[in-house]
């Protein structure tokens, strides 16, 4: 139901309560239907908070020898959880964020988890035992958790399913590119200064991006932006009979709104997608193989140019472009095409959108990433030159980023309302997956080399990769439908 096109009374769900909703089609409060420009404004801000982050999680890694010397570590397992803890958090920390912001509003978690980000992250330059570090690490990946998760639920709240793929393509990139350039800055920083100033460094950065954030970020969740316009004719409404405000709820409110009831649905939702959702439960399990080995590479791509290849640390991080060229230059192919894409199917079958249209891509990607894989575990010897692994990683940042963007965007256009609760289920399982696959590469390929060890993450990926797409293709539909969250049309 909608409001009368001048705004002034809502129409009535009874006669003691009314409805409000946006004022038709065209309401300009609606964030669809917002300018370009200021959508372009709220996707580019919240894509900085996306790529800063993910940043801080790798940064570290190539100083992880100068943190060992000053404070003793001799475990290498602990080494690496100085690094992987604070991806860990982000395990944690999606799960609470984001059910709390479908109650209070988009705007207020992701500037308040930033800061929180800032505070700590700047502590951890501070540290002044391996017990600070990880406890440092851990609260600031807890308040860097938020944008990742949220930020996708922002823009599935701004754009129109026909144009939100090219806003994702770069919202997705964000997260992906942020843990390839940390390696790089951290190994220069390594070389030439101290490791606290990978804190520091990106605590000035966060600093930067976050006051761009107060200037250009508004709220775009419609439940909280109907809940104001609601409070406003609260104000102005009476009954003139009886002299007393009638009920007013927006179309989003239920019967049984007491905060309780709504906190408790809120917080509570996550673990229902994750239990009842079978979509989310495939497309979990995938995207975490993916984002594992996405920081298998970033912590083992140094023992292959520092020890294969007996490159410096400096110039070993240089590798990392290799990663950031496929993830960046395939995203821009896919930004291009994947609007294209789904355009046409909705012509050709019928006109109606459907999310299953996003899978196109990930078909191609599921395809590429075990090629790279087997070419770089292969060729990774001394006695091949070093551009062939890296075309090897060239090829596997290409295939990630298209899986990456075709599940987050299938699942933006599935779940829209609740995306960021189901974007939470999805950073649980993959941010474990990004704890653990580092804590256990080194085991890995010193037992079985590069190229076994690769062998073994392809045949994962081909297992788990290829069918997945054309299930979801046959069946996703029909598991929308049975969902009590997903769209059903």
């Amino acid at each position: 139901m909608a409001n009368n096109t001048d705004g002034t009374l809502p129409r009535s769900l009874t006669d003691n309560v009314y409805i409000v909703d946006w004022d038709g089609p065209d309401d300009p409060n609606n964030p669809k239907n917002w300018s370009r420009k200021k959508k372009w404004a709220v996707t580019l801000v919240v894509s900085s908070y996306a790529f800063l982050s993910p940043l801080s999680s790798s940064m570290m890694a190539p100083t992880a020898d100068q943190i060992g010397k000053e404070f003793g570590i001799t475990n290498n397992l602990i080494l690496a959880l100085c690094t992987s803890v604070y991806v860990l958090a982000y395990a944690v920390g999606p799960l609470m964020l984001a059910p709390v912001c479908e109650i209070y509003g988009r705007l207020p978690l992701i500037q308040i988890a930033n800061l929180l980000y800032f505070a700590w992250n700047l502590a951890c330059g501070f540290a002044q035992n391996t017990g600070q570090l990880i406890a440092f690490r851990f609260l600031s990946g807890i308040g860097g958790s938020a944008a990742p998760s949220i930020a996708g639920g922002v823009l599935g709240d701004v754009w129109r399913a026909d144009e939100r793929g090219q806003a994702i393509s770069i919202y997705s990139l964000a997260p992906l590119l942020g843990p390839v350039v940390g390696p790089i800055c951290g190994a220069w920083i390594a070389q030439e200064s101290n490791w606290r100033w990978v804190f520091w460094s990106t605590s000035i950065v966060c600093v930067v991006v976050q006051a761009i954030g107060f200037v250009y970020l508004r709220e775009t969740f419609p439940p909280i932006l109907l809940e104001r316009k609601a409070k406003r004719i609260r104000r102005n409404m009476t009954d003139a009979e009886k002299g007393k405000v009638q009920e007013v709820r927006t179309v989003f409110d239920g019967a049984d709104r007491e905060w309780k009831n709504i906190m408790r649905k809120a917080l509570l939702r996550p673990l229902a997608l994750a239990t009842y959702e079978p979509i989310l439960q495939v497309l979990s399990a995938y995207f975490a193989f993916v984002y594992g080995t996405l920081y298998l590479f970033l912590t083992t791509l140094p023992s292959i140019y520092q020890g294969v290849y007996k490159e410096s640390v400096g110039v070993a991080g240089l590798h990392y472009l290799a990663l950031g060229i496929g993830l960046s230059g395939m995203s821009q192919v896919n930004a291009y095409t994947m609007d294209i894409i789904y355009k046409r199917l909705c012509v050709r079958f019928g006109g109606e959108g459907k999310p299953e249209y996003r899978l196109p891509a990930i078909i191609p990607g599921s395809i590429l990433l075990p090629i790279g894989l087997f070419l770089t575990g292969w060729t990774a010897r001394a006695n091949i030159h070093w551009v062939v692994p890296d075309i090897g990683i060239v090829i596997i940042g290409a295939g990630m980023i298209l899986i990456f963007q075709g599940i987050q965007t299938y699942v933006i256009d599935a779940f829209t309302l609740h995306a960021a609760s189901a974007l939470a289920v999805i950073a649980f399982f993959r941010s474990l997956a990004g704890f653990t696959f580092p804590l256990f590469a080194p085991a890995m390929y010193n037992a079985l080399g590069y190229g076994k060890g690769d062998t073994i993450l392809a045949c994962v990926a081909i297992g788990v990769g290829i069918p997945a797409p054309f299930l979801l293709w046959m069946y996703g539909e029909r598991l929308r439908k049975a969902s009590r969250y997903a769209k059903h049309t």
